[in-house]
């Protein structure tokens, strides 16, 4: 099976080398694209605790093609009129920084940085009053998010000893070999002595940690955890304490869906955390919901709410629970009581986004809820940080002045679909001019449980720089989708492409019908879920005219027993395909594959374990058997995540040019 695969990477690989692509003149499109990456990327802001300083990690290409700086650490007093100091490792800076975590006192920041060996980050303690950092750690794994005990004398994190790759299933799959009960790597709670340097794994060889928190006396965990391997099953993890002397473990529940963020409260009686239907670890959308420390009933404090919770920390006085929320297709900020369950807006969210991350809002506050950091950004201004009083931010850093958008104006939109208001953001063709008739390409996000805000885009299948080659572009939100409620959320279980696509199809009629869109140069284009919505779409209408599927899913039978991430498929589905096969063939492109007309685009990664080239592969094997014009692009290499920079490029530049060809006119 691998050397048959081996042999249709070479043979559908189309990307260009590097050095070829060197050669050639750069296009406008090329131009653009460099554009995109030469901004500065701003991530992990972190306020301290005491709301005086910010740190955050940046990074900035250099020369184009690719070739970005190391990320680096830089820390800001606000209200200083001093640049911000820039923390390392050591002398120098050919080396990355991340993981940032601030001490309890704000006088200490701990971070990961692989200045020791490239690739393999270790633990560092930097001293804010001279700057200096040490080495904690020599270790060999992944490590991932620091973080400090009370007192001071204990840095916690993520270890998993002898990792053969990142964690997550994002990252590129190992090729499986082997005894496959054999290759399960536990991601455990480990401490480390800042004193001494003493490391000592807390949490059981068995059980894969999630996320993760200190009790306020310092003497617990309270953490998201599962048994067996961690990529498939973060969606059956449960809320647990762990004992940090003895590694004793209680499990204080199971519910029934998918759960993140777990926070001790101040006096340490209660653990609040997210529950939600979720389809992928790290995209938080739920309700609050809070259990007691020593288990018991779990209470729903947030019942009903229009919108989805995301982040969530506790505000000592009063006591109250401080919460990002995903709501309309934007990102707001609100708190809830935990006795009353009266929910207060602190910011409604409009204009530029938060973010800070691949999924999260990226909001970062002071232990008293008064000052917090973030990057904001939209599609119209590139990211900066911003700090201050929460909703009353002052911009701190100014390292994209001076960069405009090559893209046209954007709004959200709203329709009706099944009784349901849906909602959506579209972007406009550079220039707009009411009189002209204009293609338009849908593109559908992932997960299916995520949403399309607003957001400056990378380079990575960048669709936004389909607006300056004099297109619109419509973001639709449909029923799964994150930003109305859970009843929203949950509204395409076991219905995969037919009431999401109908709000598709809904969103399209309204553009149609209210602007000049040529109803005759429609595309549509997707990555992940988007991917298979691109591949459900041709199978069920000859109505868009060219598409392109990035990491989709063809056939949800054989899909079931090859990925990587199989729990997330039950709660959708409702039972495993052994059990219903009908429902899940139901939702299969594969099933109606005859019907497709359409000039479609695959795109995917060799190693993906969310969405396996052999799903693209049976697409375009089918496409390319019933004489449907089709091309396939396997990049070597990559996970679910692209990102290898030329393959990144090649993601957005080889859509555009497929766009171009079969939705303009000639």
């Amino acid at each position: 099976m691998r050397s048959t695969f081996r042999s249709l990477s070479v043979l559908a690989l189309l990307v260009v080398s590097t050095a070829v692509l060197q050669a050639v003149p750069k296009s406008s499109l090329d131009e653009k694209i460099d554009a995109l990456d030469a901004i500065h990327h701003f991530n992990e802001v972190r306020v301290s605790p005491d709301g005086k300083r910010i740190a955050w990690v940046e990074s900035h290409e250099e020369g184009g093609r690719g070739s970005t700086d190391n990320p680096a650490i830089r820390v800001a007093t606000l209200g200083s009129k001093e640049n911000p100091c820039r923390i390392s490792a050591g002398d120098g800076a050919a080396y990355a920084g991340r993981d940032l975590a601030w001490s309890r006192d704000s006088r200490r920041l701990a971070f990961l940085s692989d200045k020791e060996s490239p690739g393999q980050f270790e633990l560092y303690v930097a001293d804010l009053s001279d700057h200096t950092a040490r080495r904690l750690t020599d270790l060999h794994g992944f490590l991932s998010s620091p973080a400090w005990s009370p007192d001071g004398g204990t840095v916690a994190m993520l270890f998993i000893e002898n990792a053969p790759r990142d964690a997550g299933p994002l990252a590129p799959m190992t090729p499986p070999s082997g005894v496959m009960e054999q290759q399960t790597f536990e991601q455990r709670l480990t401490t480390v002595d800042v004193a001494s340097g003493r490391v000592r794994q807390v949490s059981p060889a068995d059980l894969y940690i999630y996320e993760y928190d200190w009790s306020p006396d310092g003497k617990k965990f309270a953490a998201t955890a599962a048994h067996g391997a961690g990529d498939a099953n973060w969606w059956v993890a449960q809320i647990t304490a762990i004992d940090i002397a003895t590694g004793d473990t209680q499990f204080l529940c199971k519910p029934p869906f998918q759960i993140a963020q777990p926070h001790w409260s101040p006096d340490g009686k209660t653990i609040a955390f997210i529950g939600g239907i979720m389809s992928d670890e790290g995209s938080t959308g739920g309700e609050i919901y809070a259990i007691p420390a020593s288990g018991g009933k779990v209470r729903d404090l947030t019942p009903g709410m229009q919108a989805s919770a995301s982040t969530l920390a506790w505000l000592p006085s009063p006591e109250k629970i401080l919460f990002t929320e995903q709501i309309d297709g934007s990102i707001g900020i609100a708190t809830v009581d935990p006795h009353s369950g009266t929910i207060a807006t602190l910011w409604p969210g409009p204009g530029m986004l938060p973010s800070g991350g691949t999924w999260g809002s990226g909001i970062s506050f002071s232990s008293d809820g008064k000052t917090s950091a973030l990057v904001r950004h939209s599609l119209q201004q590139p990211p900066e940080i911003w700090a201050g009083r929460t909703g009353a931010w002052k911009e701190i850093t100014q390292g994209n002045a001076g960069v405009h958008p090559a893209w046209g104006k954007s709004e959200s939109i709203h329709w009706w679909s099944d009784g349901m208001k849906i909602q959506g953001w579209l972007l406009y063709p550079v220039d707009y001019d009411p009189s002209k008739r204009y293609p338009m390409v849908v593109s559908v996000h992932g997960g299916p449980a995520a949403a399309d805000r607003p957001s400056w885009p990378n380079s990575f299948f960048s669709l936004a720089l389909l607006s300056p080659e004099g297109y619109f572009v419509l973001y639709p939100n449909p029923r799964g989708s994150f930003g109305r409620g859970r009843a929203f959320a949950e509204a395409n279980v076991r219905d995969f492409g037919h009431g999401d696509f109908r709000d598709i199809l809904a969103g399209v009629d309204f553009v149609v019908k209210t602007l000049p869109v040529d109803d005759n140069r429609i595309g549509i284009a997707g990555w992940s879920y988007g991917g298979y919505m691109s591949m459900w779409a041709v199978s069920q209408t000859n109505r868009f005219r060219a598409a392109v599927a990035g990491a989709g899913i063809a056939n949800w039978q054989s899909y079931y027993g090859q990925n990587d991430i199989g729990q997330w498929m039950i709660p959708y589905f409702g039972a495993s395909v052994y059990d219903d096969p009908a429902i899940y063939a139901r939702s299969s492109p594969i099933t109606f594959i005859k019907n497709v007309k359409t000039p479609t685009l695959v795109l995917v990664g060799d190693s993906d374990g969310e969405c396996p080239a052999a799903q693209s592969i049976e697409f375009w094997r089918a496409l390319k058997t019933l004489g449907v014009e089709t091309q396939l692009v396997i990049y070597p290499n990559e996970g679910h995540a692209v990102g290898n920079p030329e393959h990144v490029r090649d993601t957005t530049k080889r859509t555009i040019e497929w766009f171009n060809r079969h939705l303009k006119q000639q």
